[in-house]
């Protein structure tokens, strides 16, 4: 008793001698903050009972990491996709839960590999309003929407740079929109979310996908520099349990799950 008594002292003064606020992470790192695209089913959107939460695939994920590891992560809703992201990018936000990875990103987060799942990024046009396409290149001189501080990986990212126009608006449902109006003469998404989002609108009959896909990235956790929950240990324990996760079928089975609720609550069906 009085060796576990002195033990337990040692350990309180070594804690004591932290820095402020290295003690205060220690104490706080149990539990980690998340948040991602809110417009983003079926791997994320905002919690129709409450709001200020997120669900889907990529929520579940994290739920089961968690789990795994002992830790407490809440998914929550951080703002529209640009504000979420600068959110995560300050710290005050510890975990993006779902992000492309591109050099620019890779200056503010710490990327946890391997990727959980891969998004196909797609060229949405009107019924009425296509155009001939086998490439990037047939893009040339069409007027495109995106999303602020949206990305579809490297590689397009760059060349959309050097020679696409690109309008970005703040929401994929004004993205959609500006496509519908004729703002635009194409809008770069994700499938399907887009397919999400354009079914519960009424807008499916109204445009389609053209092929081939501009993109297909991988999906990662990623930490935010500024967390202070942010120390190697744990982007080890991330790293080890997204290994073992994405060797088996859970992540591609949680789209599926989330993608059937998704479906449920637009008729009105309870979650």
């Amino acid at each position: 008793m009085i060796v576990r008594c002195r033990c337990r002292s040692l350990l309180l003064s070594l804690f004591m001698l932290l820095p402020p606020e290295l003690a205060v992470a220690e104490a706080l790192c149990g539990q980690l903050t998340a948040t991602g695209n809110p417009e983003y089913p079926p791997y994320l959107w905002r919690d129709p009972n409450n709001p200020e939460r997120l669900i889907g695939a990529n929520a579940d994920l994290l739920d089961e990491v968690g789990k795994a590891l002992g830790l407490d992560v809440k998914v929550v809703y951080g703002g529209p996709w640009s504000r979420a992201q600068e959110e995560v990018r300050t710290g005050r936000i510890d975990l993006m839960a779902g992000y492309f990875l591109t050099h620019e990103r890779q200056q503010r987060m710490d990327f946890v590999s391997p990727a959980f799942l891969h998004v196909r990024s797609v060229v949405w046009v009107r019924q009425d309003g296509g155009f001939p396409y086998h490439d990037w290149a047939d893009l040339k001189g069409h007027n495109g929407g995106t999303l602020v501080s949206n990305s579809h990986g490297q590689q397009f990212d760059d060349y959309a740079r050097a020679n696409l126009q690109l309008e970005a608006v703040p929401s994929a449902r004004q993205a959609f929109e500006k496509l519908l109006l004729k703002r635009n003469d194409y809008l770069i998404y994700e499938q399907y979310p887009g397919m999400a989002l354009a079914g519960t609108q009424g807008w499916d009959t109204q445009l389609k996908v053209l092929d081939p896909p501009v993109a297909s990235e991988g999906l990662y956790l990623a930490l935010s520099h500024q967390s202070k929950c942010n120390r190697p240990e744990l982007r080890e324990r991330l790293a080890q349990k997204m290994k073992e996760l994405v060797a088996g079928p859970v992540p591609e089975q949680l789209v599926e799950k989330n993608l059937e609720l998704w479906r449920r609550q637009q008729v009105g069906g309870k979650p």
